[in-house]
Protein backbone atom coordinates (compact mmCIF):
# COMPACT_ATOMS: atom_id res chain seq x y z
CA UNK A 1 0.00 0.00 0.00
CA UNK A 2 1.48 3.25 -0.65
CA UNK A 3 0.77 6.27 1.46
CA UNK A 4 0.08 10.11 0.39
CA UNK A 5 1.91 12.85 2.60
CA UNK A 6 1.11 16.21 1.86
CA UNK A 7 1.08 20.20 3.12
CA UNK A 8 -3.11 20.38 3.32
CA UNK A 9 -2.87 24.00 4.14
CA UNK A 10 -1.20 24.86 1.03
CA UNK A 11 -4.49 23.29 -1.12
CA UNK A 12 -6.08 26.75 -1.10
CA UNK A 13 -2.37 28.04 -2.63
CA UNK A 14 -1.98 25.24 -5.27
CA UNK A 15 -5.65 25.98 -6.84
CA UNK A 16 -4.51 29.75 -7.15
CA UNK A 17 -6.90 30.68 -4.37
CA UNK A 18 -4.51 31.98 -1.77
CA UNK A 19 -1.87 33.16 -4.42
CA UNK A 20 -1.84 37.11 -4.32
CA UNK A 21 -2.18 39.26 -7.41
CA UNK A 22 1.01 39.41 -8.99
CA UNK A 23 2.32 37.97 -12.07
CA UNK A 24 5.17 35.92 -10.45
CA UNK A 25 6.02 35.37 -6.65
CA UNK A 26 9.66 35.13 -6.32
CA UNK A 27 10.13 38.36 -8.94
CA UNK A 28 7.47 40.22 -6.18
CA UNK A 29 9.66 39.14 -3.62
CA UNK A 30 12.91 40.38 -5.33
CA UNK A 31 11.10 43.76 -6.09
CA UNK A 32 10.08 44.44 -2.40
CA UNK A 33 6.26 44.13 -3.59
CA UNK A 34 3.89 44.82 -0.24
CA UNK A 35 1.25 42.03 -2.39
CA UNK A 36 3.24 39.17 -1.48
CA UNK A 37 4.54 37.66 2.18
CA UNK A 38 8.31 38.58 2.09
CA UNK A 39 10.42 35.88 4.31
CA UNK A 40 13.40 36.78 2.51
CA UNK A 41 16.74 35.98 4.94
CA UNK A 42 19.53 36.75 1.97
CA UNK A 43 19.70 39.24 -1.03
CA UNK A 44 22.74 39.18 -2.83
CA UNK A 45 23.28 40.75 -6.65
CA UNK A 46 22.07 37.66 -8.56
CA UNK A 47 20.40 35.56 -6.21
CA UNK A 48 17.57 35.83 -3.45
CA UNK A 49 17.29 33.48 -0.36
CA UNK A 50 13.46 33.02 1.20
CA UNK A 51 11.99 30.99 3.90
CA UNK A 52 8.99 28.74 2.09
CA UNK A 53 5.70 29.90 3.23
CA UNK A 54 4.73 26.20 3.07
CA UNK A 55 7.44 24.90 4.68
CA UNK A 56 8.17 20.84 5.40
CA UNK A 57 10.55 21.43 8.33
CA UNK A 58 11.83 24.80 10.00
CA UNK A 59 14.28 26.19 8.02
CA UNK A 60 12.84 24.99 4.49
CA UNK A 61 15.16 27.77 2.08
CA UNK A 62 14.34 28.50 -1.33
CA UNK A 63 17.02 30.23 -3.13
CA UNK A 64 15.62 31.41 -6.37
CA UNK A 65 17.97 33.56 -9.38
CA UNK A 66 16.87 37.70 -9.05
CA UNK A 67 16.20 37.47 -12.58
CA UNK A 68 13.14 35.51 -13.92
CA UNK A 69 13.84 32.06 -15.58
CA UNK A 70 11.41 29.37 -15.23
CA UNK A 71 14.40 26.14 -16.23
CA UNK A 72 18.36 25.62 -14.53
CA UNK A 73 19.04 25.45 -18.32
CA UNK A 74 18.84 29.04 -18.57
CA UNK A 75 21.24 30.00 -15.46
CA UNK A 76 24.62 31.51 -16.52
CA UNK A 77 28.19 29.70 -15.72
CA UNK A 78 28.02 32.91 -13.28
CA UNK A 79 25.02 32.20 -11.46
CA UNK A 80 25.58 28.07 -11.48
CA UNK A 81 28.79 29.52 -9.38
CA UNK A 82 26.68 31.42 -7.13
CA UNK A 83 24.26 29.01 -6.58
CA UNK A 84 26.44 26.33 -5.66
CA UNK A 85 27.86 28.85 -3.00
CA UNK A 86 24.41 30.00 -1.23
CA UNK A 87 23.80 26.22 -0.92
CA UNK A 88 26.48 25.22 0.79
CA UNK A 89 26.23 28.77 2.82
CA UNK A 90 22.81 27.65 3.46
CA UNK A 91 23.78 24.17 4.57
CA UNK A 92 26.65 25.28 6.83
CA UNK A 93 24.23 28.04 8.14
CA UNK A 94 21.00 25.50 9.19
CA UNK A 95 23.71 23.44 10.62
CA UNK A 96 24.46 25.85 12.88
CA UNK A 97 21.09 27.23 13.68
CA UNK A 98 18.89 24.13 13.76
CA UNK A 99 21.03 20.63 13.81
CA UNK A 100 19.36 18.80 10.85
CA UNK A 101 20.37 15.03 10.32
CA UNK A 102 20.11 15.24 7.15
CA UNK A 103 18.99 17.64 3.71
CA UNK A 104 16.63 17.31 0.39
CA UNK A 105 18.45 19.93 -2.21
CA UNK A 106 16.64 20.08 -5.57
CA UNK A 107 14.54 21.79 -8.28
CA UNK A 108 10.90 21.15 -9.45
CA UNK A 109 10.92 22.25 -13.03
CA UNK A 110 7.86 21.91 -15.23
CA UNK A 111 4.19 21.54 -13.44
CA UNK A 112 3.88 17.88 -13.98
CA UNK A 113 7.48 17.81 -10.96
CA UNK A 114 5.16 20.04 -8.61
CA UNK A 115 6.07 23.22 -9.57
CA UNK A 116 3.88 25.66 -8.35
CA UNK A 117 5.85 28.56 -9.28
CA UNK A 118 6.86 29.83 -12.41
CA UNK A 119 9.70 30.73 -11.81
CA UNK A 120 13.20 28.58 -11.37
CA UNK A 121 14.29 28.03 -7.85
CA UNK A 122 15.88 25.38 -5.36
CA UNK A 123 14.73 23.79 -2.13
CA UNK A 124 17.28 23.20 0.78
CA UNK A 125 15.10 21.43 2.99
CA UNK A 126 16.09 20.09 6.63
CA UNK A 127 15.45 16.89 7.94
CA UNK A 128 15.03 15.81 11.37
CA UNK A 129 14.35 12.18 12.65
CA UNK A 130 10.93 11.28 12.97
CA UNK A 131 9.49 14.27 11.41
CA UNK A 132 6.14 12.62 11.23
CA UNK A 133 4.45 12.75 14.80
CA UNK A 134 1.23 11.39 16.17
CA UNK A 135 -0.46 14.62 15.74
CA UNK A 136 0.40 14.33 12.22
CA UNK A 137 -0.90 11.21 11.32
CA UNK A 138 -4.11 11.16 13.55
CA UNK A 139 -5.12 14.95 12.01
CA UNK A 140 -3.62 15.19 8.68
CA UNK A 141 -1.96 18.21 9.76
CA UNK A 142 1.70 19.23 9.45
CA UNK A 143 2.74 20.69 12.77
CA UNK A 144 5.57 23.34 11.94
CA UNK A 145 7.22 23.90 15.59
CA UNK A 146 8.40 27.27 15.04
CA UNK A 147 6.55 30.69 13.42
CA UNK A 148 8.08 31.72 10.22
CA UNK A 149 8.70 34.67 11.62
CA UNK A 150 10.85 33.44 14.17
CA UNK A 151 12.79 31.13 11.48
CA UNK A 152 13.56 34.40 9.40
CA UNK A 153 14.68 36.50 12.07
CA UNK A 154 16.96 33.29 13.08
CA UNK A 155 18.49 33.16 9.75
CA UNK A 156 18.85 36.44 8.35
CA UNK A 157 20.89 37.28 11.25
CA UNK A 158 23.21 33.90 10.90
CA UNK A 159 23.58 34.27 7.21
CA UNK A 160 24.45 38.11 7.68
CA UNK A 161 26.97 37.90 9.98
CA UNK A 162 28.77 35.13 7.77
CA UNK A 163 30.10 37.94 5.81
Amino acid sequence: MRDNLFVPNKMDYVKGKAKPDVECILCAIVKGDDRVERLDIYRGELFTISLNLYPYSPGHLMIFPNRHIVDVREFTSDEVVQLHRLQCRSLEVLDRVYQPYGYNLGFNVGQASGASIPHVHAHVVPRYPRELGFIDVITGARIIVEDPNVTQDKLRRAFNTDD
